[in-house]
């Protein structure tokens, strides 16, 4: 044992000997080392290190995720979704709050050249969120119940989108984005007022014990007859707001439709065969899981490279997934929790960075506001309430249909980010539409509580539910 030692001893005596050899022999080769200047301190090189790209990453990564987090928690307590705080700190995050109270700390950790790389991180978490928004839509729902929701859900597209339409004879002036024809600009603020957050609408719906009620399913299958019809026209409209002209959009429409049919045509049954041949179709391998990422990025980068948006393409493959529980509960845990808790802040808080409330500045700009969000809630609120009276309901499960159609949440800001990237919003008119997506979503709960529907029992949302946001 002491023999060991003493080798031991020695192997190291020697190692530190040749070490030191080496490095006096080399020390007056090359460039001599760099001399300390009078402004250097012991924590500059840990400041260097921290505005490195990926550290500044990672830095906005963890402030972002734990604040959402916090933010989710205290909402919920409060008888809110979640979404609902991560909005709002996502906001605050922003030059709207923390960059106005505190410029240097937001200044060094969102400097405007990293706010690329959150951009693109925050992306993949839409790309992720929209796949698993399409793989919820329920179209054995929508073939057996549409026909009864039709006009509730078209009212409820129609009227605001009048509305937002004819406010932009007003608006477009002193509110369009960049060089963007009028075109363009008025069918966007269209679209923008008739988005519903079908997802917020499912949980708060599970949320309310309302699942399974004729309410409930009513406003599910409205909800999704909305999304399908909002999002075909959103993609139209944003080919036509690339090409700013109709014949310069309709190669891309006609790739579209051509997109759309091989999806649900070929790739639809070759996941559903691939399904098919799993030994345990509630436990796909890992080759499967990377055969549904393949398929999920490979048709977003197509709709991307069509003209419309890489979004369309990861929901058109949601859609196409097979829609046996077992598999699609094994997609949803993988993907679900991840996209929704850990990526999802990421891109409100993106939003938040480009939101800024301050450009509001004067009592007219407040005024149009105030406007915008009038005609969000009467068109919105108000064509879903008449038109499901019209089709047989009560004033209050009318009122509350209006209500949950009326709730915008993640998928409103999808829609303003595209515009804003687009050039066809204005930063002014951007952060008036998000505020109006914000105080839409944030009053659903309340009036359906004052509806006397808030009463009902509340139940847990099961493990694998609709996604939050």
């Amino acid at each position: 044992m002491a023999k060991s030692l003493g080798s031991y001893a020695l192997i190291i005596l020697l190692f530190i000997a040749v070490v030191f050899g080496v490095l006096q022999a080399g020390s007056g080769i090359g460039v001599p080392p760099p001399v300390a200047t009078a402004d250097s301190s012991p924590f500059s090189g840990i400041l260097e290190n921290l505005n490195a790209p990926l550290s500044l990453l990672l830095m906005q990564v963890l402030l972002i995720v734990v604040a959402a987090r916090l933010a989710g928690a205290l909402f919920t307590r409060i008888g809110q979704p979640a979404v609902v705080g991560e909005m709002m700190v996502g906001i605050a995050l922003g030059p709207s709050l923390v960059g106005a109270l505190f410029p240097e700390f937001s200044g060094f950790v969102f400097p405007k050249a990293s706010l690329g790389n959150l951009s693109l991180l925050s992306q993949i978490g839409i790309l992720l969120f929209m796949f698993v928004v399409g793989m919820e839509l329920d179209t054995r729902l929508l073939k057996q119940k549409a026909h009864s929701a039709v006009l509730v859900s078209h009212a409820s597209i129609v009227f605001p989108f009048l509305l937002g339409l004819t406010s932009s004879l007003w608006l477009y002036k002193d509110y369009s984005g960049g060089n963007t024809s009028f075109l363009a600009f008025a069918l966007f603020m269209g679209i923008a007022m008739s988005i519903t957050a079908f997802p917020v609408l499912a949980r708060i719906i599970q949320e309310r014990g309302l699942t399974g009620s004729h309410l409930g399913t009513t406003a599910i299958t409205c909800a999704a007859v909305d999304d399908v019809t909002a999002w075909g026209a959103l993609a139209f409209i944003v080919a036509l707001a690339k090409a700013q002209n109709l014949a310069g959009s309709a190669i891309t429409v006609v790739l579209t439709v051509v997109f759309v049919v091989l999806a649900l045509g070929m790739l639809r049954p070759a996941l559903q065969k691939m399904a098919d041949r799993l030994p345990d179709i509630g436990k796909p391998d890992k080759g499967t899981t990377v055969a549904v990422l393949v398929a999920v990025f490979a048709c977003a980068l197509a709709t991307e490279a069509i003209g419309i948006h890489a979004l369309f393409g990861a929901f058109l493959a949601g859609v196409a997934m097979p829609k046996d529980e077992p598999f699609r509960d094994f997609l949803r845990h993988r993907l679900e929790y991840f996209s929704t808790l850990f990526l999802l802040p990421i891109f409100f808080a993106f939003t938040g960075l480009r939101t800024q409330v301050g450009l509001l500045s004067t009592p007219m700009d407040w005024a149009v506001c105030a406007f915008l969000l009038f005609i969000a809630v009467l068109g919105k609120f108000g064509g879903s309430a008449v038109a499901a009276r019209i089709t047989g309901l009560s004033w209050r499960d009318s009122a509350a249909i209006g209500a949950l159609m009326n709730t915008r949440g993640l998928m409103e800001l999808i829609v303003l980010n595209l515009g804003l990237d687009l050039g066809v919003l204005s930063p002014k008119v951007f952060a008036m539409l998000v505020i109006m997506a914000v105080v839409t979503t944030l009053s659903t709960g309340p009036v359906i509580t004052a509806l006397g529907l808030g009463n009902a029992a509340r139940r847990k949302a099961p493990e694998g539910s609709a996604v939050v946001s």
